[in-house]
């Protein structure tokens, strides 16, 4: 064999060592790639489900603060309606209880000028000449008894001579200077004054001292 037919030979083997070693490079490149791709494929699942998770947490979590937002606002509603009606109730029971109390009181007022004539025959009989005891002691014992009766429905006589003045229960018809008195007290009684149930029907009018 010549030296030139060994060159050729040598020239023809070389292209196919070359293309050998093209392939082996592809497939080394392929699967380093495949290598990496497929971690990063198998990754992709979990970060997506990991995301999911953090999502439902976050909407989960938004929720039971809304609810009990919610849940707190219903309370209140609650406590605010239960406590209207313990209001209206309360109302309801102090009304009825004063239409207990004062359904007497147009009854009383026709009933006071009574009184108040046979306290006037009392005092003309006593101011009388002549002899009535007998007739004045019938006319106190119904005056008394009369007294008596309206007491039992809280009806009170208010007879303040010699007390300090109170304008709640007395009217002050007129001022009169009076050394031997404390200022502002009852010197006398024009007329006496009335209560049902400690509400005035009518205030005593009355004398007032005053310093001189």
């Amino acid at each position: 064999m010549t030296v030139e037919n060994t060159k050729a030979e040598d020239q023809v083997e070389k292209p196919e060592a070359t293309e050998a070693e093209a392939s082996a490079d592809v497939e080394t490149a392929a699967k380093e790639e495949k290598e990496t791709v497929d971690p990063i494929l198998d990754e992709a699942p979990e970060a997506e489900e990991q995301a999911i998770d953090d999502t439902a947490r976050r909407i989960t979590a938004w929720r039971i603060d809304e609810l009990e937002e919610q849940l707190g606002q219903a309370k209140d509603q609650t406590l605010r309606a239960h406590a209207e009606a313990m209001n209206i109730k309360r109302r309801a029971e102090q009304d009825v209880e004063k239409a207990h109390k004062f359904a007497l009181e147009k009854f009383v007022n026709e009933l006071i000028p009574v009184v108040e004539s046979l306290e006037k025959g009392i005092e003309n009989a006593e101011q009388a000449e002549g002899q009535h005891e007998t007739m004045l002691e019938g006319m106190r014992l119904t005056y008394k008894q009369l007294l008596d009766a309206l007491g039992k429905f809280q009806v009170l006589q208010v007879n303040p001579e010699g007390e300090p003045f109170d304008p709640h229960f007395h009217q002050a018809i007129s001022m009169v200077p009076n050394p031997d008195m404390e200022p502002n007290t009852v010197m006398n009684v024009f007329q006496k004054g009335y209560t049902l149930h400690g509400r005035v029907i009518r205030p005593a009018m009355v004398v007032v001292s005053r310093t001189a």
